[in-house]
């Protein structure tokens, strides 16, 4: 019951048993609450004042000091923009510090652009195939309405990054760089939105006169055609051979995020020859490791720990696998995530940044807002209730690039790289306090090498399905201010 009503009872009486809102009730109600001096404080105040300025929880400001007892050292910020990319930018600043320190370079960053393109020219081709899969589902179907809802979004899972890497290769930024549609997808979304349903349209009215499966599928590859074309006029073509050379790393340069040079005035004995490169051959030498050998684990307290688990529908290339993983507690979520860090190894991770996180200061926390105080209410909603009401689940990835042990080895903080400039958070980067860990962090990605036999071998089982609509499905697509 809320402190309002707790203080104020309302005769039961006046309660319809239909559930409806009766005028006795409202009138209860109304004569009920007289307005207190703490409230009418309140009150005041927050009708004057931003509500999260005055929730802000000055003790998690005191107790934070900024410092982390291991860090991995990373070449800057990057910036999605006004983009759903944060799952595929999180994953390459995963594998960019390696790339770095593996071969000297003094800074570097990979094409984000090249792997959109692909994105979403195998995102059309599986969304066309999907609407022939179904071409007898009724409109009302629910994987047909998850089908259709997002025909063209930006949104992804670890899964989607290995599926794109392993069939087309990485580039260099400076290869295939970013443009306006690139970084603000809002409109080119819209665009191929519309011409994918109208193409669908087009299929199922042919099937409906009669063609067959295979008059469709000739019908779908004349409407990539134009999916194809409409990509290139706004992200430009993906190259398929280029020329590239990187600066080296000499000692006495600065942390790598400071020494970001204009090639312009870069000595021609600080670079490296000309390389000829294809996509495929740039990943070879560059990658090196394969990204299978990553997994996925997952906290949901709201299914079975220790299963194997796949949601449904959930990858972006025709005939590849979903994305699935292990259901385990956050103590050894934690325990894995910091192992790979003082491995110096990235972690990347699926969050709930919708609570709790301000990028004014860089910080996220559990009750970092304390609304309970401010408005003497009781909101404790556990992370499985939240999953159950629908009320929290990933929408956001990042990479985990540092953590703050304490003596006895259990972590305090984790530092966080995020993909939205530095002009937010902490020049770029948040302190992830331990407890938001516990309740709104929900996927990290690591190198199977840290993660235990027991836990592994339950990648061996058949997973169980997760049905498409479940929460925190749909895939990573939280997107720039």
């Amino acid at each position: 019951m809320s402190a309002i009503l707790a203080k104020h009872p309302v005769s039961p009486g006046a309660v319809s048993s239909a559930g409806v809102l009766s005028p006795g009730f409202l009138d209860a109600l109304r004569a009920g609450y007289v307005m207190s001096e703490a409230d009418r404080a309140c009150h005041n105040a927050v009708t004057h004042n931003d509500t999260n300025s005055l929730a802000l929880n000055r003790a998690v400001l005191r107790d934070d000091d900024g410092h982390f007892s291991h860090r991995i050292k990373s070449q800057g910020i990057t910036d999605q923009k006004k983009s759903g990319r944060c799952w595929m930018f999180a994953a390459l600043n995963v594998l960019r510090p390696q790339v770095m320190r593996d071969h000297g370079m003094a800074d570097f960053e990979f094409s984000a652009a090249y792997l959109q393109f692909w994105d979403k020219l195998e995102k059309a081709n599986l969304f066309l195939e999907e609407i022939i899969e179904l071409r007898d589902a009724d409109y009302l179907d629910r994987d047909w309405e998850k089908v259709n809802k997002h025909a063209m979004q930006d949104g992804g899972w670890w899964n989607y990054v290995v599926g794109l890497v392993g069939k087309y290769g990485v580039v260099p930024a400076s290869a295939m760089p970013e443009t306006h549609a690139s970084s603000h997808t809002q409109i080119l979304n819209q665009i191929l939105g519309r011409l994918l349903r109208a193409r669908a349209a087009r299929l199922l009215a042919q099937y409906a006169d009669g063609a067959r499966v295979e008059d469709l599928r000739t019908g779908k590859i004349e409407a990539l055609s134009e999916v194809y074309r409409l990509l290139v006029i706004n992200l430009g073509e993906p190259p398929t051979a280029f020329e590239w050379r990187y600066r080296r790393r000499k000692p006495g340069d600065k942390d790598a995020q400071d020494s970001a040079a204009d090639m312009k005035n870069v000595a021609a004995d600080d670079l490296t020859p000309l390389e000829h490169h294809t996509p495929q051959s740039f990943s070879r030498k560059y990658l090196g490791a394969s990204l299978a050998d990553f997994v996925c684990l997952y906290n949901d307290p709201h299914n079975e720990m220790d299963r194997h688990y796949r949601f449904s529908r959930q990858h972006n290339i025709a005939g590849n696998e979903c994305m699935h993983f292990v259901n385990i507690d956050t103590a050894p979520l934690k325990t894995i995530a910091a192992a790979a860090i003082l491995a110096n190894e990235p972690v990347w991770c699926a969050v709930n940044m919708d609570v709790d996180q301000s990028e004014k200061l860089g910080l996220m926390e559990h009750q970092l807002f304390d609304y309970e105080t401010l408005f003497e209410i009781d909101l404790t909603l556990s992370k499985a209730d939240r999953t159950r009401f629908h009320a929290g689940a990933s929408n956001h990835a990042m990479a985990l690039m540092g953590v703050d042990l304490a003596a006895d080895g259990r972590p305090r903080k984790w530092l966080v790289e995020n993909s939205h400039g530095d002009e937010v958070g902490n020049k770029g980067q948040w302190t992830l306090h331990d407890k938001w860990f516990d309740e709104h962090v929900f996927t990290i990605i690591v190198h199977q090498r840290h993660v235990p036999a027991a836990i592994l071998q339950r990648f061996e089982e058949e997973p169980t399905e997760l049905p498409v609509w479940y929460p925190g499905a749909g895939g990573i697509r939280f997107q720039n201010r």
